[in-house]
């Protein structure tokens, strides 16, 4: 695609250097991350917390995420909106998880509000479960029901409700978008049959009525 910008990786490079600087400087984490009773006083954090992860697993999974559905949907889309698709939908999953916990770090909203749109505009795109392969589509809808079940799991720490925030603003776009970069039906060919091919046909199986 023509002026292809390759943010999907350049994101990840910039979470993969802010994780290392997690770890070397103790408090940025603390400074950055999304606190639901400081937020008034420090509003850029609805967006610098998207770049900060708790841990390497938490980074890894996220980062595989990014670029596994990033670059495909920055390429059906273009650079600029696949953009605007990541930081929107990370900002609404922060506003989902002020909502519902006191605090929050990871790009996973963001990524699910690029996995909605890539449902929309790519459904019958093949993903894997585990060794299950399924179409985008149905594959979002196994994702959002496991991020219902978490909401009503006290012991699990992750932002279900984020998640689920990012992949209405997703969904929403994607539909948006649908006219312009959705995908091409596929239509079944009727085969002809000329006269020739219809004339052998004929002598071979109507010779022996």
């Amino acid at each position: 695609m023509k002026n292809y910008k390759w943010y999907a990786l350049k994101l990840i490079a910039i979470c993969v250097v802010i994780f290392i600087l997690q770890n070397v400087f103790e408090n940025l984490t603390d400074e950055f991350s999304l606190d639901s009773v400081g937020i008034l006083s420090r509003p850029w954090t609805i967006v610098t917390y998207i770049f900060l992860h708790g841990s390497f697993e938490h980074l890894f999974y996220n980062m595989f995420a990014l670029g596994l559905f990033g670059l495909v949907l920055e390429n059906v889309i273009g650079s600029k909106k696949f953009l605007l698709v990541f930081f929107i939908s990370g900002v609404i999953a922060g506003i989902g998880s002020i909502l519902f916990y006191s605090a929050s770090i990871g790009a996973s909203g963001a990524i699910y509000g690029i996995m909605g749109a890539l449902a929309v505009l790519r459904p019958r795109m093949t993903v894997y479960i585990g060794l299950v392969p399924l179409p985008m589509a149905l594959a979002v809808i196994f994702w959002v029901a496991g991020d219902l079940l978490g909401l009503f799991l006290p012991t699990d720490l992750t932002a279900h409700a984020a998640h689920l925030f990012g992949l209405i603003f997703g969904l929403i776009y994607g539909i948006y978008l649908r006219r312009d970069y959705g995908e091409v039906p596929i239509k079944k060919k009727k085969e002809k049959i000329n006269d020739k091919e219809f004339k052998a046909w004929e002598e071979e199986y109507m010779s022996s009525y």
